[in-house]
């Protein structure tokens, strides 16, 4: 099931994505729900064809919870040792923005860079010191990300907060994919500035991430309680490189979908 959280002529709802996954948005529709997607799920009556309404990052998460350096060879392109435990950072919620949201670059960064990864959507009733199997059913759902980051600032910072907090560089979407085999799943990152010429970026397979989803999950879980909606980033693939201003960045997971972008000067 595809969930999506969307604004539309009444206002802003969760809905059901309908269609086949390859049929682009004119041959989707969007079958509105009642409330919250977190329980029974109660179709309403209002249907929408999904390029008549706008599409909002799935979920409000209460905190985005990062991994560093869960790829061996990102790890090893920024110079970097593979982590014995997961590497944590937090994202602030005020990162988030949904589909064709502009990633604005900051006046304080050089070298703004792409991350394209797979995002893991906590469920109810969330984990607080949960084992590997309690860890599982704490997962609602997956989405795609982009875990947007100024390099120069993390380096010279010595530490990760103002590099990747800005206003904008979290972008979720474009819905949260439910009851998915995330174990070897294909992660691309495509930049350009004609949607005819894109240049792949970033290449990856899920099965290459060195602790899996039930491990971060469970991980995390013994550092801080996961609440129903919050975010786990679990680490981006080798290829990490500059966004410039008039640039669309667009990342693509199986079984997901894509998660276009603009980016642009913050003036």
């Amino acid at each position: 099931m595809r969930i999506a959280r969307f604004a539309h002529a009444k206002g802003m709802s969760f809905g059901v994505v309908e269609g086949e996954p390859d049929a682009g948005p004119e041959g989707l529709t969007i079958a509105e729900i009642e409330g919250h997607p977190f329980g029974e799920i109660k179709l309403t009556n209002a249907r929408w064809a999904l390029a008549d309404v706008r599409l909002l990052s799935p979920i409000l998460p209460s905190k985005v919870v990062c991994v560093g350096r869960n790829y061996a060879e990102h790890a090893a392109e920024l110079g970097n040792e593979v982590p014995a435990e997961p590497l944590l950072f937090l994202k602030p919620s005020t990162s988030v923005i949904g589909p064709r949201d502009a990633i604005r670059l900051p006046v304080q960064s050089k070298q703004v860079e792409h991350e394209a990864e797979l995002a893991v959507i906590i469920g109810p009733p969330g984990a607080r010191r949960a084992d590997r199997a309690a860890a599982q059913q704490a997962v609602f759902g997956y989405a795609c990300a982009n875990d947007v980051t100024a390099r120069d600032l993390q380096r010279s910072d010595g530490q990760w907060t103002r590099a990747k907090g800005f206003d904008s560089f979290c972008p979720l979407g474009p819905w949260i994919s439910t009851g998915l085999d995330v174990s070897d799943l294909e992660i691309r990152c495509e930049v350009g500035r004609n949607p005819d010429e894109m240049e792949v970026r970033q290449l990856g397979r899920t099965k290459d991430l060195i602790f899996d989803i039930p491990t971060l999950v469970s991980y995390i879980s013994h550092v801080m309680t996961l609440l129903p909606g919050d975010v786990i980033l679990t680490g981006t693939p080798a290829g990490v490189s500059p966004l410039t201003d008039g640039d669309t960045v667009t990342v693509r997971i199986d079984g997901i979908g894509e998660l276009s972008n603009p980016v642009v000067t913050l003036a």
